[in-house]
């Protein structure tokens, strides 16, 4: 099973934003300057959230279509529960 274009995009951003963390991590131990460790932060919570839009947008293209014709009912009810989640 090949992985898509949606989820490699967000395995690597997945990957920036552990790296980040780990920055803000060190940052923290290291005692440095708060805003800059701020800084860092906004950076990984931008990540995660261009993480999760090709995350769903992915799964809008390819899973949903799929799923409202097996169980409509279902597939709103998971699309409400991610939406939900996002807010």
């Amino acid at each position: 099973m090949t992985i898509s274009a949606k989820k490699m995009k967000s395995l690597k951003l997945s990957k920036q934003a552990n790296g980040t963390l780990s920055k803000v991590v060190e940052m923290i131990e290291n005692d440095e300057y708060c805003p800059d460790i701020i800084q860092q932060v906004n950076s990984v919570c931008g990540f995660l959230k261009s993480v999760k839009r090709e995350l769903l947008a992915g799964h809008l293209d390819s899973c949903v279509a799929k799923k409202m014709v097996e169980n409509k009912s279902k597939t709103i009810d998971e699309l409400l529960k991610i939406y939900n989640l996002s807010n």
